[in-house]
């Protein structure tokens, strides 16, 4: 099994997945250069948290336009198993594999700080590992990570549960002083209709350890692994 951690200019969470999936879980994992095309057998591409192409136009508007990000879509419409993380995510939703936007957070401030989370479809590839009713703790580090799309579009998300994190307090209680930036009910994490492809604000791949505050975010890459391993092969 084998990870492919992309890097743009400006990602500053790129190590941070690399350790991880490299050294905490023992995976074979490679960095993919922005301006290559190859994703090197990569069974998962995870887009890190960062500021690519130092957010100058918007949050991950130019990073859709990486030749990576042909492989990269070309994978994920092919049912490969792609994460975002932050600014991944931002790039998720610039290339079109998930809806919604990400805006400027509600009180206008950076935040940067541990939050909790509430899984609410434990049947993905991304949380398959995490025990029913168990909130993890994972880091936030984001200016602009206010989601918001029209309520129609919410609504369906809603309806085929494809709102995967939502911000809670540590007993699963959805409230408004647990949502860090004003995402419109408390979405914190999203998959796309086909349930390959995740993005989420804030960072697993930041709490993989207990020496790091938490090692929540270990869940997360143990379902990739998880649901890769008995994923049923293709019939020919």
């Amino acid at each position: 099994m084998k990870f492919g951690v992309v890097t743009f200019p400006g990602s500053n969470g790129d190590y941070d997945s690399y350790t991880a999936a490299k050294f905490v879980l023992g995976k074979e994992t490679v960095f993919l250069w922005h301006k290559s095309a190859s994703l090197e057998g990569a069974d998962v591409i995870i887009l890190p948290g960062g500021f690519s192409y130092g957010d100058y136009l918007r949050s991950g508007a130019i990073a859709r336009f990486s030749p990576i990000m042909k492989s990269v879509i070309a994978f994920a419409q092919s049912g490969g198993i792609v994460i975002g993380f932050c600014n991944g995510f931002q790039v998720l939703m610039e290339s079109g594999l998930l809806p919604g936007a990400l805006m400027r957070n509600s009180h206008l401030r950076f935040r940067h700080r541990f939050v909790y989370l509430k899984t609410e479809n434990h049947n993905t590839p991304f949380t398959n590992m995490i025990p029913e009713g168990k909130t993890i703790k994972v880091p936030i580090a984001h200016g602009d990570g206010n989601f918001y799309n029209f309520q129609a579009d919410v609504d369906e998300l809603e309806k085929n549960s494809k709102v995967i994190f939502r911000y809670s307090d540590m007993n699963g209680k959805i409230t408004n002083e647990a949502n860090p930036n004003g995402s419109l009910n408390n979405i914190a994490g999203i998959s796309n209709r086909e349930g390959n492809v995740l993005g989420m604000m804030p960072h697993p791949e930041r709490a993989v350890e207990s020496i790091l505050g938490s090692d929540d975010g270990l869940l997360v890459f143990d379902s990739m692994v998880n649901y890769l391993v008995n994923k049923p092969a293709k019939s020919a």
